[in-house]
């Protein structure tokens, strides 16, 4: 009788390891094998060792995890991998996507009125001027030079950062702080992003979402809300502004999620979309020919590139999943991208089908803190693939991407295209 190992626990923590790609052979590994696997923490690149946690990967199990905030919480050691320093957790708890209900719906439903069915689409006709405008500039610039162009530093970061300024009613002169803030919250495993991590007085790094890192947002968003009061207008921070339930601190912390969630949910799904449109020219082909809708195109783009890698969950009670034993305080991180790639749910999953239907990827998560913005973010990449189509009848790409340093974000810095 042949006896068949398990091959072993493959890491997939490390943040390093992203910058050369999703490790999908390792997310197969621990599918087949080792569908709810203990991971190890180790200090890298300057942050602290942390006590491990539990890697879910199977389509499944996300779901289960991502719908059952009983026992699965938000809010007991919020959403990141990395454990916040205790006295930050608090202020960090404030956070809408840090709750569990019934707090969180409370919080989900004040800010749901700013994101009219109305609001949104009206940004259709805009975004379509914008994705225009950028990629013009981008191809004329590319003609008068040596023909190739970053379609990260041209495009896609402009485009998602001025489409949610414009959301939130940013003025244009301060636009870029968007993308600032953005840059160290999301990019600070990676030292091109964030150079250095500010250390505090025992040398230990600071964590960007701690009250320290995070004065000079918060300062702004009262400024702003300020001005919405005495100015209103038609945008997102005004209805905020108005509304006599949110406290200052929540007010404070919509703008921080709105900030940093809603640009960089675009700003890494967009140039992830492009590179895989590039990487199977037969599929743009399909597409720029009418032969398959848009829609389910920018789905299936999304469950190739998610834009969020991972979420974590802390354990509220002792519980089994997959049949291992999880402890109350055990951390437990969803793998969407994992979940996308489930051969369990979606056939013939590393082929990018995109007129697949159905497309139950987990892209925008699931349950009480599925996506906010989703509809507004299909819409941005819905009008920006559509200009893209039009002006770029070849997309190929002019050398390798450069990915961002992060466990959690599927981020690109560079994406360098050849103009035809």
């Amino acid at each position: 009788m042949t006896v068949h190992h398990a091959p072993p626990v493959p890491d997939v923590f490390d943040p390093r390891q992203y910058a050369t790609g999703v490790p999908h052979d390792a997310y197969r590994i621990l599918r087949d094998h080792h569908p709810v696997a203990r991971q190890d923490e180790p200090e890298v690149l300057g942050w602290p060792a942390g006590p491990g946690f539990w890697a879910v990967t199977r389509h499944s199990d996300v779901v289960r995890v991502l719908k059952d905030s009983a026992t699965y919480s938000s809010y007991i050691g919020a959403t990141q991998i990395r454990d916040p320093d205790p006295d930050d957790l608090p202020f960090i708890r404030r956070m809408m996507l840090n709750q569990d209900p019934p707090g969180h719906g409370r919080l989900r439903r004040l800010v749901s009125r700013a994101f009219t069915p109305s609001r949104i689409e009206r940004f259709t006709k805009v975004a379509q001027e914008r994705a225009r405008a950028l990629l013009t500039h981008a191809l004329d610039e590319a003609c008068a030079s040596d023909g190739t162009v970053d379609l990260v530093t041209a495009v896609t970061d402009d485009y998602a950062l001025l489409n949610l300024a414009d959301l939130l009613g940013v003025p244009k002169a301060d636009r870029k702080l968007l993308l600032y803030w953005t840059q160290r919250v999301i990019g600070y495993q990676d030292p091109d992003e964030a150079g250095a991590p500010v250390l505090d007085a025992a040398g230990r790094p600071v964590n960007p979402r701690s009250p320290a890192m995070l004065a000079d947002m918060f300062g702004y968003a009262r400024q702003l809300a300020a001005h919405k009061r005495r100015y209103p207008d038609d945008d997102v921070m005004t209805t905020l502004a108005h509304d006599a339930e949110l406290s200052r601190a929540e007010l404070e912390m919509f703008f921080f999620l709105l900030t940093v969630a809603g640009n960089d949910t675009v700003r890494s799904a967009a140039p992830g979309g492009l590179l895989t449109l590039a990487e199977h020219p037969q599929e743009y082909e399909r597409l720029r020919s009418g032969g398959v809708e848009l829609a389910s195109a920018v789905d299936e783009l999304l469950r190739w590139h998610p834009p969020v890698l991972t979420f974590r969950r802390t354990a509220a009670q002792d519980t089994e999943l997959a049949g291992r034993r999880i402890r109350a305080g055990d951390k437990v991180v969803v793998f969407h991208s994992s979940a996308n790639r489930d051969e369990r749910v979606f056939t013939d999953p590393d082929r990018l089908d995109l007129s697949r239907a159905p497309n139950p990827h987990v892209s925008f998560g699931d349950g009480p803190h599925v996506c906010l913005g989703a509809h507004f973010a299909r819409l941005q990449l819905r009008v920006l693939y559509r200009e893209v189509l039009r002006v770029m009848p070849v997309l190929r790409t002019a050398g390798p991407p450069r990915r961002l340093v992060s466990n959690f974000i599927n981020g690109l810095k560079s994406l360098p295209a050849q103009v035809t």
